[in-house]
């Protein structure tokens, strides 16, 4: 199994243990580290390598934002890194007690990249066709990612677990 950490974070993996499938052919990423898990298993896939499971955790779905929301995200980590990176973990344990997590260096470019990608719908479909079951995960509660957008979205391409109750994190009360 492998597994793609979100945007400023490292070994956060525990808070999904109860739904990673643990298998050599198992590919995971939480919200940014989505995108990295898709395009890794797109990659592998083209180098004929096997993928059986790719899972996606409150993955980064901005583009149901517009494009005021991403300037003001990016003004922010300008202004302040520190305190944007702060305030952002706090949104994503919201609306429940924050827990310790493991922060790594960040760019900016990083943040741009998932504030601006596009899911490519085909891309997903093609990853169907090609044998790779497309797990995602939401939280009902997220403070991060729009989820009923991103419901609808993966909605045609992937088993779509919805946690009414759930964080960023996945978390419950």
């Amino acid at each position: 199994m492998r597994f793609f950490s979100g945007f400023s974070l490292q070994n956060e993996q525990h808070f999904f243990t109860p739904f990673i499938k643990e298998s050599d052919y198992s590919v995971c990423g939480f919200s940014y580290g989505a995108i990295k898990a898709f395009e890794y298993v797109q990659k592998a896939l083209r180098e004929g390598k096997r993928v059986d499971t790719l899972q996606l955790f409150s993955p980064a779905f901005f583009q149901s934002k517009d494009e005021k929301f991403k300037r003001l995200q990016l003004m922010a980590y300008r202004k302040n890194e520190d305190a944007y990176l702060a305030q952002f973990i706090n949104a994503c344990f919201l609306p429940y007690e924050r827990q310790d997590v493991a922060r790594s260096v960040t760019v900016i470019e990083e943040l741009e990249e998932l504030l601006n990608y596009e899911w490519n719908f085909e891309s997903l479909r093609e990853l169907c066709r090609s044998g790779v079951a497309i797990e995602v995960y939401l939280g009902g509660k997220d403070q991060i990612v729009d989820a009923d957008a991103a419901k609808e979205f993966f909605l045609d391409v992937a088993t779509v677990t919805y946690i009414k109750d759930g964080n960023h994190f996945l978390l419950t009360l």
